[in-house]
């Protein structure tokens, strides 16, 4: 799983207008270009000492980062099936591919080391492959941003062996290409849609976002009848306990620009990058005091 991407132009050349063409071009090309051709069945699971074996069986996220996946495979494809335009549907078609083989590989992994799950929902196809894609994609934005900062303290920590770490490597470089190929499918869209779509479009945007904040804010409450589950889906808001590691917010935020921004600079800088996210985490920095790591 030692894989190294194609090179990829990290900034130079032609201007390309967003809404072009040649826009639309870059972002699936990128896509498609750094495609990992990994197989999960040939993973070699490392073997784990019995402690370690423990703590990463008591992660509370294994059965919702599953069933994520496996949501995220529907709708994405469901989606794809809806394109005409030949490249982008080769591109969401890989997106889908990879959302798919997610699931196959916390499957394998769940397997391999024990790990009781929850019966796994029905995936039911969504009305609107649209909206389903849309929401899939924002929803990507905001969890990859903090799964990159929760990584890095994994593997920082030891709480992730080196082993597991390069096992788990490939999952969170496709993260990273998903989240820049959908911010610059919404740009590309946006512009090239047909002038009497554009409503439509926007309040589906709103009601997307005003969707996932309400959830993650009902998450990092506690709120609900299952606060077990609300303990798993607050994971990426507070996952930095789970793993054993003590950090202030403002000590995680930073920790997550910084990986937020070196996932992405390997891609060609005329690609647009996620904002919302890290413009917020930004913000929020202004108005912390300086980073203090809690007392051990």
């Amino acid at each position: 799983m030692n894989y190294v991407p194609p090179s990829i132009r990290a900034g130079g050349g032609e201007t390309v207008a967003l809404g072009s063409e040649a826009h639309k071009a870059l972002f699936c090309r990128t896509l498609l270009e750094t495609h990992d051709p990994y197989r999960p069945a040939l993973i070699d699971w490392p073997t784990l000492d019995e402690v370690t074996r423990n703590r990463i069986v008591s992660l509370p996220i294994w059965d919702i980062a599953v069933a994520t996946e496996g949501r995220a495979g529907m709708n994405v494809k469901t989606y794809a099936e809806c394109l005409t335009d030949p490249l982008l549907r080769e591109a969401v078609e890989m997106n889908a591919f990879e959302e798919q083989r997610h699931k196959t590989v916390l499957a394998d992994m769940v397997g391999a080391y024990g790990i009781e799950l929850a019966p796994e929902p029905a995936y039911v196809r969504p009305r609107d492959p649209e909206f389903a894609f849309m929401r899939t994609g924002y929803s990507e934005c905001i969890d990859s941003f903090f799964g990159f900062g929760l990584f890095r303290l994994a593997k920082d920590s030891g709480f992730f062996p080196p082993e597991l770490v390069d096992t788990f490597e490939p999952v969170m470089r496709e993260e990273g290409r998903h989240i820049l190929f959908f911010v610059n499918w919404v740009a590309w869209w946006r512009r090239t849609m047909p002038w009497w779509r554009r409503p439509l479009f926007e309040a589906k945007v709103l009601i997307v976002w005003m969707f996932l904040i309400g959830e993650r804010i009902s998450m990092a409450r506690g709120m609900g009848d299952d606060n077990t589950k609300a303990q798993e889906n607050n994971f990426t808001l507070n996952g930095s306990k789970e793993l054993g590691v003590e950090v202030t917010f403002p000590e995680l935020a930073r920790i997550c620009l910084e990986e937020n921004d070196k996932r992405l600079a390997p891609y060609d800088s005329r690609l647009i990058r996620p904002r919302f996210v890290p413009a917020m985490m930004r913000l929020a920095l202004r108005f912390a005091g300086r980073p203090k790591r809690s007392a051990t």
